[in-house]
């Protein structure tokens, strides 16, 4: 008889989860933050947030994890996840140049569905990734939508080298383009949850709010926000005392 681990993931080792991410280089990651925080600090929020990341994707029963990063960041970012994780350089530069790393290398073969994932939402329900790789059994793209008009994974079976094509990677508009393009290509897409990642002020204040009450969701994070706010008032009065 099978086991219930079986039964429910029948092809447990067909799902890829690949994390978007930089190496935790000073200047170079959450630039819109460093704007108000000391560049220092934003450094180490974003290693915490990557480390949670890693975490939270780890606990995912039966997938296999990847770090698609710029090629000068292979590197450290070895160093940061490990032995046990493979990293890979992303051919060309920017975000739908990462993208397409992601599927062209993962799911070229059509054999796995790919998730790709970014590095600053350790604070997502376990579940919502899971429900990610469920939609792909039905869709040919997913995608978790962020309220600021981009999005917060997209995954699929098979590389589209056109899906990321247009100027709306990395903006408010990244969604928008995004679905345009599946439309063209008549791609059926499912959608996760709405859901933010942590891009400016506000964003960190919610996140601060959240990990009050459950700083276990992203402990490195947690520790880093009690930290920091004593210095800094907007999240003192969102989060309380952390």
């Amino acid at each position: 008889m099978e086991s219930s681990e079986t039964i429910m993931h029948p092809r447990a080792t067909d799902r890829m989860l690949v994390i978007m991410a930089k190496a935790p280089r000073p200047g170079t990651v959450k630039t819109r933050l460093a704007q108000k925080l000391p560049v220092d600090a934003v450094t180490e929020l974003y290693r915490c947030l990557l480390d949670d990341t890693m975490s939270l994707v780890l606990s995912l029963p039966g997938v296999k994890v990847a770090i698609m990063c710029p090629a000068f960041d292979a590197e450290e970012l070895a160093r940061v996840a490990g032995a046990a994780t493979l990293v890979v350089a992303q051919q060309g530069e920017g975000l739908a140049a990462a993208l397409t790393s992601v599927f062209s290398r993962f799911a070229a073969d059509g054999r796995q569905r790919v998730i790709a994932f970014n590095s600053d939402s350790p604070h997502l329900p376990v579940s919502v990734l899971a429900s990610a790789f469920e939609m792909l059994s039905a869709h040919d793209v997913v995608v978790g939508p962020t309220h600021d008009g981009g999005y917060y994974l997209v995954g699929a079976k098979a590389a589209y080298p056109a899906l990321f094509h247009g100027d709306g990677i990395g903006t408010n508009s990244a969604l928008d383009a995004l679905l345009a393009n599946a439309r063209k290509l008549q791609l059926s897409v499912g959608f996760t949850a709405p859901f933010y990642d942590v891009d400016v002020e506000g964003d960190l204040a919610r996140l601060a709010a959240e990990l009050l009450l459950a700083p276990s969701r992203a402990p490195r994070t947690a520790a880093w926000l009690k930290r920091w706010q004593r210095v800094m008032p907007q999240l003192r009065n969102a989060g309380g005392n952390l």
